[in-house]
């Protein structure tokens, strides 16, 4: 440790009320009772070193009494003792030593460094591994760290604390998931890693309750995961539920009560706002100024010019202010050196930010956790020769949610859409509808979009308001552990897994728009859906270790692995029916309604089981020489049905090599300083064989209406039968993911300071890419094709700090960072590009999503536009210089006019068509970074938590300043061209918007979304400290704030849009059609462990 940071340290110490004093010799601890009080005491002087010199600020602690000092600039200390005493010395960063007193007046104390961090062991995949041994690119979080941020969601607690783990918010509603990435979007398909729960991979990490993990581990290279082969592609995350512990049982009770809220709402315009704006749009389109008394009853007019009612803020009526969350753990943990057991209960719940009083978003889950172990023959020399064991957890959730995804039927969109002028009750209590404006005459709204006319009419009686969903999951592991001889293990294991789920839904009568029929239901509709699924799976692996002249390591893993499963759930069987006998949710069952098959009221759908069968043989070898030298070795092949033969097979091989360069002789002069530096290097495949169905590469047949055929000459009646709906692809085989990885690991200053940074390059070719056949092959499906290749480079970097200050101050630091650049190397079809997400922005506009060569996956295509036209000769030179001279050639033709957006003629035809649309956005962020500190003091904890995403992009759709007539704004309507010089950004409003400016995807709709976020802020106290013979270990009352604050630029509700707004283009993301944002959330909780 050198002087410079010891004073730093000192320097600290002294500017901290730790309740330390100062002598010309010491600092000590300020005892409530002096310790020279104490009767025959006597003093004892002493110095603290190491290696290279005196120990500052290490703690020198009298065994069993609040008696303590610490070590001064030189490392000495002084201080009083009882006769017969012994001394507790202590550093972060070195082993604790316990000094007898007897008769010595003078000690030297010499401080060996603690490296018990590098001889924690990892799980790596079948098996655990020694830190500081583990030659690919993993990440460690324990279970305390993820308990410690009181997420219903184990993904949230990842999200700031795993550098190149790109996390993103699905929505804030309940229950809703996150979208995961590692190391950039590498697949077209769900770039969902595998998830390895127990052992065995292929679980759901949206079923575990936060309180039942130990620790979570990431394999973020190919050559770590690649001993996952064909489940590794889009990286490995290992969860490791608590298992059972030597010792005396001991119970644990997490629990916390807490109320949420939105952050961050638009501001949408008031009823006067609107009819003034309304106004002016039709005053600058020489159009007729609006007769408000058409639109609105005299009373309410009169109070919306006034501005005494500012007419129904929709968003904020669907909001929930102080929603409920709450969640209770209880685990058990204990046995002996024979028995071991943790079993645990948990309790989630969780109300939506939205709904108001109107419709319930919310998400319970109920879970159960099972885990022992027992040996049953130890031999005579202590060698546990047989062991079983048993995992089993158990899921029960339930889930209503609101209505969104999409821009139609979208509650959130239609909400910020829906005109303010409308009332949401009519004169008699009831909900303003079709019926009050023919009665009142307001004849205006007749045509109006029923949608957002009164969207919490429309909410009530759709399905937003009347949906159940449940899901039930079990998954049941047995094992057993055969050791004949030392260090050769056999494992077999079995895992059952099952799942059922069923949904439900009431559509009640609905009539909300007469003239058009739209949203018009003369009859009520209850729908049922549910289904089961399951699976198994088998894995026998075989484990040696065994030295050679003590000095040559070898750890050797071989195995197999069998699985059948049946996904997508199986059987599945959907029922429809119509006139329900009591007319209401609770009681919308199909056998409670008047339907019957036979006239047309009910429908039966069904779908058989989808079966999927893999089989896998796998190896490893691990050898260091001296635990310097490290060499890692695997390969993986692995065969599945859901290709065709002779391609069933695809073989995963890697390899990586590690140097631990701090323990070469040439390094010691640094080994005050550098406690560990490793450099790692490795290179491997993984397969993904994500196509959807078992049967992808199979042509398909459709049985239905659009099959009908007609036979001899009788045209006027035809025959239902069966069409080709998909081709057939028989060369369809693995999506492969191909990555290099060099890394360093390093500690520094006693163990307190830890680095650990990577660069990869990580390319996947034969990407699995579902082809849009063209129309004139009579083909209704995609084909599934290997046709393309992405590429992702980038570098990760975290550092962490640990120390403590004196006996009673502990604090640590951790940062990390990751930058990843994503681009398509290629796509193997014609037009070398596949569009996603069509209409988007509004209907006919087309696709907003592109994946094409020299891109980023899904980045945003449309137009660029180069400021607002402000007069006629600033028309007179856009034209010019992008239109040939010729109106006509532009987007707006001969209606061009000043107000309108100047598109930038890319291609430079003199032309402005849909072939200048081109690049204007991307949903990636370009670097993600987290920061947490903590800090105890006396039984007092505080933490804080921050998360950062930058460089990402948003399309904002539902600021489309909208299609319909008579559509709200927010007040970002004012930024918009209303005369010369007014805006050069956003072009002139008009009736409707249904012109080339607003209708056009262009980059006026893509923002900026880069945020820094305050994820999580904790304070808490355990009261064991100030409770004399406390019967419990642990007494800790906690206050949390989550997402208190976002620093961002985006004008939306939640920068975070991890949303795929269709299933089938799971890379089409980052667009705010109305997205559910995350909560604001206060909690109040406890931890009790006795």
């Amino acid at each position: 440790m050198s002087l410079d940071f010891r004073k730093t340290v000192l320097l600290m110490s002294a500017c901290t009320a730790l309740g330390f004093s100062y002598s010309a010799e010491v600092f000590a601890v300020s005892p409530n009772q002096s310790v020279n009080a104490v009767q025959q005491s006597r003093k004892v002087t002493g110095q603290v070193a190491d290696s290279q010199g005196p120990v500052i600020g290490a703690t020198i602690m009298e065994k069993g009494t609040s008696n303590g000092a610490v070590t001064d600039l030189d490392g000495n200390f002084t201080i009083d003792v009882k006769p017969g005493a012994t001394l507790v010395v202590s550093y972060i960063g070195y082993k604790t030593q316990e000094i007898a007193v007897g008769n010595q007046s003078t000690l030297s104390v010499m401080m060996a460094a603690d490296d018990k961090t590098l001889e924690e062991v990892v799980v790596v995949g079948y098996g655990v591994q020694k830190k500081k041994l583990v030659t690919g690119a993993t990440v460690e979080v324990k279970g305390d760290d993820i308990t410690r941020l009181n997420t219903t969601q184990v993904l949230g607690a990842l999200q700031s604390q795993t550098p190149g783990v790109n996390i993103t918010a699905v929505s804030g509603q309940p229950g809703d998931g996150f979208k995961v990435a590692i190391r950039g979007a590498g697949t077209n398909s769900d770039t969902k890693p595998i998830y390895v729960i127990d052992g065995v991979a292929g679980g759901d990490i949206n079923n575990i309750n936060p309180a039942d993990i130990e620790r979570i581990d990431v394999l973020k290279d190919a050559a770590s995961a690649a001993i996952y082969g064909a489940n590794g592609a889009n990286g490995v995350i290992l969860i490791t539920t608590k298992q059972g512990k030597e010792g005396k049982v001991q119970v644990s009770y997490d629990g916390y009560v807490g109320w949420q809220d939105i952050y961050k709402m638009p501001e949408l315009l008031t009823a006067r706002q609107y009819m003034q704006v309304m106004d002016m749009v039709s005053f600058n389109s020489n159009a007729t100024v609006y007769d408000w008394s058409r639109f609105i009853d005299a009373d309410l007019l009169t109070a919306y010019k006034n501005g005494s009612n500012p007419g129904t803020n929709w968003l904020e009526a669907l909001r929930n202010k102080n929603a409920v969350t709450t969640s209770h753990a209880l685990n058990v943990t204990g046995g002996t050196d024979r028995s071991k057991f943790s079993t645990g209960v948990g309790y989630q719940y969780q109300d939506g930010v939205f709904g108001g009083d109107y419709a319930k978003s919310d998400f319970r889950r109920f879970t159960l956790r099972l885990n022992s172990e027992h040996v049953v023959y130890r031999n005579s020399k202590g060698l546990d020769v047989v062991k079983i064991g048993e995992n089993v957890y158990f899921q029960h959730r339930e889930n209503q949610g609101i209505q969104i995804g999409n821009q139609y039927g979208n509650v959130l969109s239609t909400a910020l859409r829906a005109n303010p002028c409308v009332p949401i009750y009519n004169s008699k209590g009831g909900y303003f509808d079709w019926n009050d404006i023919k009665a009142s005459g307001t004849e205006g709204w007749q045509n109006y979009n029923s949608y957002t006319l009164n969207p919490i009419y429309q909410l009530v009686n759709g399905q937003s308001a009347n949906n159940k969903s449940r899901n039930f999951n079990l998954s049941a592991i047995g094992y057993i552990e055969v050791q004949p001889i030392k260090n050769l293990v056999y494992r077999g294991q079995l895992n059952y897994s099952h799942s059922s789920w069923s949904y439900r839904r009431y559509l009640p009568i609905y009539s909300a728009n007469e003239t058009n029929k739209d949203g018009f239901r003369t009859d009520d509709e209850v729908l049922q859906k549910a289904g089961l699924g399951w699976g198994w799976n088998m894995t026998h692996t075989l484990n040696y270790k065994f030295n050679l002249a003590d000095k040559h390591h070898f750890d050797i893993l071989a195995g197999t692995e069998y699985s059948q499963s049946r996904p997508n759930f199986g059987e599945s069987l959907t029922g429809e029916s119509k006139s329900s006998i009591f007319g209401d949710f609770s009681h919308a069952y199909l056998s409670l309604t008047k339907g019957e098959v036979r006239n047309g009221h009910a429908t039966v759908t069904g779908k058989p089981y989808d079966d999927e069968t893999s089989n896998s043989y796998f190896g490893r070898l691990n050898y260091d020489f001296n635990e310097t030298y490290m060499f890692t070795a695997i390969i993986r092949a692995d065969g599945s049905s859901r290709f065709l033969k002779g391609k069933q097979w695809g073989y995963f091989p890697s390899v990586s090599a590690g140097w631990v360069v701090s323990n070469e002789k040439f390094m010691q002069p640094a080994a005050g300083w550098l406690d560990f530096l490793k450099l790692r290097a490795g290179w491997g495949q993984n397969g993904n064989k994500n196509i959807g169905d078992s049967f992808g590469y199979l042509s398909a047949f459709v049985y239905g209406d659009f099959g009908s055929y007609s036979f001899g000459n009788v045209k006027d009646s035809s025959t239902q039968g069966a069409y080709l709906a998909r081709l057939a692809n028989p060369d369809l085989t693995w999506e492969t993911s191909e990555q290099t990885d060099l890394g360093v690991d390093a500690r520094f200053l006693g163990g307190r300071l830890g680095a650990t940074f990577d660069w990869y390059y990580k390319k996947t070719k034969d990407l699995l890419v579902q082809v849009q056949i063209p129309a004139t092959a009579g083909i209704q499906d995609t084909q599934w094709q290997n046709a393309g290749t992405v590429r992702n480079t980038g570098v990760e970097l975290a550092l962490n700090w640990h120390d403590a200050i004196g006996k009673d101050f502990n604090y640590g630091i951790n940062w990390n960072m990751a930058c990843n650049s994503n681009k398509v190397t290629a796509i193997n079809n014609a037009n070398h590009y596949n569009e996603g997400g069509k209409d988007l922005l509004s209907q006919n506009t087309g696709t907003m999503s592109r994946m094409e060569e020299g891109h980023p996956i899904g980045y945003f295509y449309g137009y660029k536009t180069a400021g607002v036209m402000q007069n006629a000769a600033d028309i007179q030179q856009y034209l010019k210089e992008n239109c040939s001279g010729d109106a006509t050639k532009s987007l707006q033709g001969t209606d061009i006019k000043p107000g309108d957006l100047k598109f930038v003629d890319v291609n430079g035809d003199g032309v402005i068509d849909a072939n200048d649309k081109t690049e204007i956005g991307s949903p990636h962020p370009d670097v993600t970074m987290g920061l947490g500190f903590n800090v105890g003091y006396k039984g007092f904890d505080l933490s804080v938590t921050t998360y950062a995403a930058l460089g990402q992009e948003v399309m904002r759709s539902w600021r489309k300043f909208t299609d319909g007539q008579h559509e709200n704004y927010t007040t970002e309507v004012y930024k918009y061209w209303h005369g010369e010089g007014t805006s050069n950004k956003y072009p002139r409003l008009a009736p409707g918007n249904t012109g080339s400016n607003w209708q056009q995807v262009s980059d006026i709709y893509v923002e900026d979304a880069s945020y820094f976020r305050l994820q999580n802020l904790t304070l808490g106290y355990d009261f064991k400290n100030v409770w004399k013979n406390c019967p419990f270990q642990q007494l800790r009352l906690y206050f949390s704030a989550q997402n208190l604050f976002t620093i961002t630029g985006y004008d939306g509700m939640d920068p975070e849009n991890g949303m795929a707004l269709n299933g089938s283009e799971p890379w089409v993301t980052g667009v705010d059609v109305g997205n559910y944002p995350s909560p604001r959330t206060f909690l109040v909780g406890v931890n009790v462990k006795f």
